[in-house]
């Protein structure tokens, strides 16, 4: 049986998208799809290809961390509309993906999100963010038939920024170190965000950026190393809630649904353009967070557990950290029409309703 959240997920991704018929007849290419963003996106694209019109759904990964059974079952049930394939962007030949060519849509979010991940596999990280997407960006030049191709670049293009520039809009240009354990994620996704402007200006692609601030909810493994998953497999194993740092930084946190609607809408934008996507309230500790944390999981699962402050024995663990995180989403709401709506209690409530019934 489907997950009811997964469910609830897409219904309220549909309904505030409003794609109308711009799908219709097409397909659509994703990179990194059996990423934590590629569960909804997949999904969504998937099971609504009938109602959006969607020919095939083309999904790639390298499955470098997991290939994932929700993956598989997708082409199981739904054959001739989704298809997979374990694929290299950084290396292989993407003209030889059958259908890719003809791709309308492309999504490439083939990159290492986590920072436990990308520090273990800093390389791969590079190669998906910079020649992977070159790659893309080579194959679909001057391709009338591509309608909108999103690039995940992140809200860590920012680095740390001074308080005078916190909420943060787009046009703040960073505090990034271009050395250090996060350098290869940050500065790959900022020179990613170059390529697509050299190549949007000077070739007409239909570019859009989009800048996730720290995502949240159902399809990120409680294995994944970002603190949501941390704090989940916590209250899953009944065990005190880690905090590996004061507590004091802090976020907003961006429900996945929420996200995935402004990542769409930045995918069918269809001309050149960056957006910050999360949203812009409440900014929460990281203390905070695991609090509501505590609270979903007294009423969810009877949880009884504390939270405890420690501190972690890799040296690098807050090396670069930044210190505080919110948008400004402004641009997003104006241009695209976003809107999101769920707070973070919520959202914490649902993802852990989604585990719940993943484990059944």
């Amino acid at each position: 049986m489907t997950n009811p959240v997964l469910l609830e997920d897409l219904d309220a991704i549909h309904a505030a998208l409003n794609p109308g018929d711009r799908f219709r007849g097409g397909s659509v290419v994703m990179t990194g799809c059996a990423g934590f963003l590629g569960f909804m996106l997949m999904n969504y694209l998937v099971r609504r290809a009938a109602d959006l019109g969607i020919e095939r759904v083309i999904g790639l990964d390298t499955f470098l961390l997991d290939r994932p059974a929700w993956l598989d079952a997708l082409v199981r049930d739904y054959p001739g509309v989704c298809e997979v394939h374990s694929f290299d962007i950084a290396s292989g030949d993407l003209a030889a993906v059958p259908g890719a060519l003809a791709a309308r849509y492309v999504i490439h979010g083939a990159s290492i999100a986590s920072p436990t991940f990308y520090r273990r596999y800093p390389v791969e990280t590079i190669d998906g963010n910079i020649w992977g997407l070159r790659r893309i960006l080579d194959l679909y030049r001057g391709r009338d038939t591509l309608k909108g191709l999103l690039f995940f670049s992140s809200s860590e293009i920012y680095g740390d920024p001074p308080a005078d520039c916190i909420p943060t809009d787009e046009e703040y240009r960073g505090n990034v170190s271009c050395h250090g354990p996060r350098a290869c994620y940050d500065e790959s996704k900022r020179f990613g965000e170059t390529l697509c402007w050299v190549y949007a200006r000077h070739y007409g692609m239909p570019i859009t950026v989009a800048r996730p601030f720290n995502n949240y909810g159902p399809g990120m493994r409680i294995e994944d190393k970002r603190l949501p998953a941390d704090f989940a497999k916590c209250l899953l194993e009944a065990r005190d809630i880690v905090i590996l740092s004061n507590g004091s930084p802090t976020r907003t946190f961006c429900y996945v649904s929420d996200a995935v609607t402004g990542y769409l809408k930045c995918l069918l934008h269809g001309s050149y353009d960056y957006f910050n996507i999360g949203i812009d309230r409440p900014e929460t500790s990281v203390r905070g967070l695991a609090t509501i944390y505590q609270q979903a999981g007294r009423a969810l699962l009877g949880y009884h557990g504390e939270v405890i402050f420690d501190a972690s024995d890799d040296p690098d663990y807050m090396t670069d950290n930044p210190n505080r995180r919110c948008p400004v989403i402004t641009k997003a709401r104006d241009v695209l029409g976003y809107d999101p709506q769920i707070l973070v209690d919520q959202g914490v409530a649902r993802y852990l309703r989604f585990l719940i019934a993943e484990r059944g």
